[in-house]
């Protein structure tokens, strides 16, 4: 990883005021990133003294306990050096148990929450000319120039996604009908059977980061990794070079088994299965009958798998890195998981029009029922009311190289373990990507 913690001193108190709930001390080096809990740093009996802690370049950390100061900047400082070794621009401290997600709906201003026609067909009208534009491209590019169409058109449908997800959250239309229409209609070329993903959505939100009961990604079970080694591997691949795709596997296992639904939800997926079938019955043969094999795979499946990574790499940005924990359901805190659980990232502008502010995601947790175009004003006076508790960053490779070399296993004290330290001589694709992914942020 990018920023080495070197040579550096970290000086953290004693008895005076608690340590922050998930702190730890990192270091990168050539091993990759390592974790040490403040309860595991304390030696026994040691509790009332302050530590010392030297974190060398290339040699394990040492930890003595040593009777020194405080200085009052040292949580911040802590905070930063770690924000830089993750790749985010700030790492929030932890929001107090006290407040409620109710109290923070009410901070934000009302009309954050008013839904506008005009702005809501205006983002259909971006997403259906981005989207025509991109099928111009692909038919016209030389084949040197496919990647760029194909980079731009899986943006541009990714688009149809918000369109959905908006309708979703009954955010879109004060018709709900219309809402059901254009959500379906929207989901249909990406595959996504609108209906079914709405179920298990609503209980995304309900249960962020909540271990077993967030229905978006969660960390991989070390029973499941320990079970067989074939499983293993699949999922050391699926978590580490293919992690970026990882949302078909999701797709498929979640959205189109019917008895993964409550039965007063089975007639509507039903409906929404039949019109994606339709879509696949209809649709893919014309374009085929039309241009062909190869004219499916340029029009239709490249754009899908860059649908894919934009999916992926969205979802596990807005909720994981090594410091954000996942909690069982008599731990968990809706305010915490909402407020300091999600990560707002500012992605190039291109990408945040075509997506219409997806990434302003932190008041769509605060809130679904918030429109997408209204999003930036609101995370505007979340930063003004409560901004030191927000995780922030600028997407870059080093927090990408963070998620998928380094959030695993989920271990209750450090949150995760890597691969490559459960399973060093299974973990190629692992130490792969720590070779060949940038460091820089």
């Amino acid at each position: 990883m990018a920023c080495r913690i070197a040579d550096s001193v970290f000086l953290f108190m004693g008895p005076q005021l608690k340590p922050i709930r998930s702190q730890k001390i990192v270091t990168h080096n050539s091993l990759g990133i390592h974790h040490l809990t403040w309860d595991r740093l304390l030696l026994k009996g040691e509790k009332q003294k302050s530590c010392l802690f030297y974190l060398k370049k290339t040699k394990p950390i040492q930890a003595v306990a040593t009777p020194v100061a405080r200085s009052s900047a040292d949580s911040a400082e802590y905070r930063k050096q770690l924000a830089e070794s993750y790749g985010f621009r700030q790492i929030g401290e932890p929001l107090p148990g006290n407040v409620t997600l109710k109290y923070i709906i009410d901070t934000l201003p009302k009309k954050v929450f008013e839904i506008d026609d005009v702005k809501a067909w205006k983002t259909v009208l971006i997403s259906v000319a981005s989207y025509a534009l991109g099928l111009f491209m692909i038919s016209k590019a030389p084949w040197y120039l496919l990647p760029l169409a194909w980079a731009w058109t899986g943006t541009a449908i990714t688009g149809f996604f918000v369109i959905g997800h908006d309708c979703a959250h009954k955010s879109f239309s004060k018709n709900k009908l219309v809402e059901d229409i254009v959500g379906t209609l929207a989901f249909m070329p990406l595959i996504y059977p609108y209906e079914p993903w709405r179920f298990k959505h609503d209980r995304h939100h309900a249960k962020t980061n909540m271990l077993a009961e967030d229905t978006a990604w969660h960390p991989v079970w070390k029973e499941e990794f320990d079970s067989a080694p074939l499983l293993r591997k699949a999922i050391i691949y699926g978590y580490g070079p293919f992690r970026p795709w990882m949302s078909i596997a999701h797709w498929l296992i979640w959205h189109f088994d019917i008895k993964k639904f409550r039965p007063n939800e089975v007639k509507r997926v039903k409906i929404s299965l039949a019109c994606v079938f339709a879509f696949m019955a209809i649709g893919w043969p014309l374009i085929v009958y039309k241009t062909g094999i190869m004219g499916w795979i340029k029009f239709w499946l490249m754009p899908w798998l860059g649908y894919h990574f934009w999916m992926s790499t969205f979802t596990m940005v807005h909720h994981t890195a090594p410091h954000i924990p996942f909690k069982s359901s008599d731990e968990w805190n809706a305010a915490q998981a909402q407020l300091n659980g999600t990560v707002h990232c500012d992605y190039p502008r291109w990408i945040e029009i075509l997506c219409h502010n997806i990434n302003v995601h932190i008041p769509h947790h605060i809130s679904s029922r918030i429109p997408s175009y209204n999003l930036p004003e609101a995370h505007i006076s979340i930063q003004e009311k409560w901004g030191k508790y927000l995780n922030e960053a600028t997407w870059n490779w080093r927090l990408m190289k963070t998620i998928m070399t380094v959030c695993h296993v989920y271990d209750k004290e450090e949150n995760y373990i890597a691969f490559d330290k459960l399973a060093p001589e299974e973990s190629q694709p692992v130490a792969f990507l720590k070779r060949v992914m940038p460091d820089y942020a």
